[in-house]
């Protein structure tokens, strides 16, 4: 089998394509719960729930939402961090033929109103804690019924008893004055048999929302066969894990597009068991491997820092892991090479984009892993790099340009947006606006963002490559490199750093170093040194929050 998946994967003509399963997502759940009944399927603070419980529950729920009067091709937005509810609901509206519209609960007001009226949501299902922020913009939307869930629902006994007062005002029991349900009133006066519904390979199973980096946030459409076939992709590619056996830490958050397909519905697929983590970082994701000792699991480069950065690291032997995957950002070569070092696992970098359900490229799992790298293609998906001028021209080896992406796991294109998708998806490809290029073997390297480029006196400068530089510094714990408005040189770059807990950094020192590394109009103007740096929910840092952040005072001094 092996030798099947890497021909196909370097040169997807030596094989033919993969068969896959025409199986949707609540049919997948189905088929764990019949083989795995008494498996894991979540775990969150000791509470277990299995296959057969959490199949029984989406059954129940959806017969609740049916009841409610919500219909196939029905928006219903979910506002949940990683707890059950959020699973539950998830595969309710999908058993049920409806349109799951996840939405980040760190989102403003002003944020959600816009992705609730795009979407055309007409039901909200959110956390207790967020019930007056939907209240606030109701009738600003569409939005009729509100469902509210408590983090302490499903946890196991004392925590129950005990959460309210170790979590003072956490917990919110909403009232009938309120406009809305509780979320386990519905559950428990449900039948176990919702009405059937003929849900479709092709139906469109949810809008995934791009982080609005580029504009406003746009909602991508997803099918059931768009991420079924990914789930599919990395199940080919993660050959050597076992079905119904593996523990996963789910510290990506669902809402986000590597974490509902890498983590939620890929361990769905295979009957894995699922640590829930309601609030991604590095300290619960530290305890809950030691508690867990899971064989897999998926984060981004800052929680792999602060992993290995723990006060205990040292005191831990992590030899039961068996690898682990990286994306959403690129992974300085420094963290790769300690994490492997110190743990004795490999880092497995990961590339894709929302529109491609997200995961289109991976180094190759148990063999020629290139550091830097994105790895190849997986199975029946194409790339190609072409000029970032005119985007006509294909070019060759080693030559660094746009990326574009297509394959079965392509979005259809941005809900309600004809033009946009006609411009991202232009004849067939999805223009990713990011820069990379391709070595002899067909491994994609990524360079940058089209938009991130820095333009100083002239010259290309990618931040990423400076980024890089900066994390080979013994004393750097994260570091940003942006590029600033300069009368003279159009552009100029400003660096961000975050220094190791106990280190002592200073400008002179940082500028030195870089000039030892990089050509002379590449070294940082500027260093400005931070506690921490602005990220997004899966730990992603925001360069163009930090850039943002400076024209701001910019414009304030003038």
């Amino acid at each position: 089998m092996e030798e099947r998946i890497w021909h196909k994967a370097y040169a997807p003509q030596l094989g033919p394509s993969l068969e896959y399963e025409n199986l949707t997502l609540p049919e997948a759940l189905g088929r764990s719960a019949r083989n795995y009944p008494e498996v894991s399927a979540l775990i969150l603070m000791g509470k277990r729930i299995s296959y057969r419980e959490l199949d029984e529950q989406v059954n129940r729920f959806a017969a609740a939402l049916s009841e409610l009067g919500v219909r196939k091709g029905d928006k219903v937005a979910i506002v949940l961090p990683n707890i059950p509810q959020m699973v539950i609901a998830t595969y309710a509206l999908f058993r049920i033929g409806a349109v799951v519209v996840m939405n980040n609960p760190l989102y403003t007001e002003r944020e959600l109103e816009h992705q609730l009226n795009d979407s055309g949501s007409k039901m909200a299902i959110c956390m207790d804690l967020l019930v007056p922020r939907i209240l606030s913009i109701k009738d600003k939307t569409k939005i009729e019924t509100i469902i509210t869930c408590h983090i302490r629902d499903y946890l196991p006994f004392p925590l129950k008893q005990l959460f309210p007062i170790v979590k003072k005002g956490m917990h919110r029991k909403t009232q009938p004055s309120d406009g809305a349900l509780e979320f386990m009133d519905l559950l428990k006066g449900s039948p176990p048999n919702p009405p059937p519904a003929d849900v479709a390979f092709d139906d469109l199973a949810c809008l995934m929302y791009t982080g609005g980096t580029t504009g406003v946030s746009k909602g991508v459409m997803l099918s059931h066969g768009n991420v079924s076939i990914n789930a599919q992709q990395l199940t080919q590619w993660l050959f050597d894990a076992e079905e119904g056996k593996e523990t996963v830490v789910g510290i990506l958050p669902f809402f986000h597009a590597a974490g509902f397909t890498g983590g939620m519905n890929h361990c769905i697929y295979r009957g894995f068991a699922h640590v829930l983590v309601p609030r991604p970082d590095a300290d619960t994701l530290f305890k809950l491997t030691l508690k867990h000792r899971p064989a897999f699991f998926g984060c981004v480069p800052t929680l792999y820092v602060g992993f290995l950065n723990h006060p205990d690291f040292a005191k831990h032997d992590f030899s039961f892991i068996k690898g682990c995957l990286s994306g959403a950002a690129p992974l300085a070569l420094e963290t790769l090479r300690e994490w492997e070092e110190r743990v004795g696992a490999p880092i497995m970098e990961v590339y894709g984009m929302t529109e491609l359900s997200p995961i289109s490229h991976a180094n190759p799992w148990g063999a020629n892993m290139k550091p830097g790298s994105v790895g190849v293609p997986l199975p029946d998906t194409d790339c190609k790099i072409v000029d970032v001028e005119t985007g006509t021209r294909d070019l060759g080896v080693g030559e660094s340009g746009e990326i574009l992406l297509k394959g079965p796991q392509m979005s259809r294109g941005y809900y309600n947006k004809p033009e946009e998708s006609a411009e991202a998806f232009a004849d067939g490809w999805f223009h990713t606006g990011d820069v990379g290029y391709m070595d002899e073997e067909g491994y994609l390297f990524i360079v940058d963002r089209k938009k991130d480029m820095i333009i100083a006196g002239g010259f290309n400068i990618y931040p990423r490559e400076i980024d890089e530089v900066l994390f080979e510094h013994p004393k750097v714990k994260e570091a940003c490199a942006v590029g600033l408005p300069d009368p003279y040189r159009g552009e100029t770059v400003k660096a961000f750093i975050v220094p190791r807990e106990g280190e002592t950094l200073t400008e002179e020192e940082v500028i030195a170093y870089c000039k030892e590394k990089l050509a002379a109009y590449k070294v940082p103007k500027q260093i400005e040194f931070a506690e921490d740096l602005p990220k997004s929910a899966i730990g992603k840092v925001l360069r163009r929050e930090l850039r943002a952040m400076e024209e701001g005072k910019s414009q304030q001094q003038e």
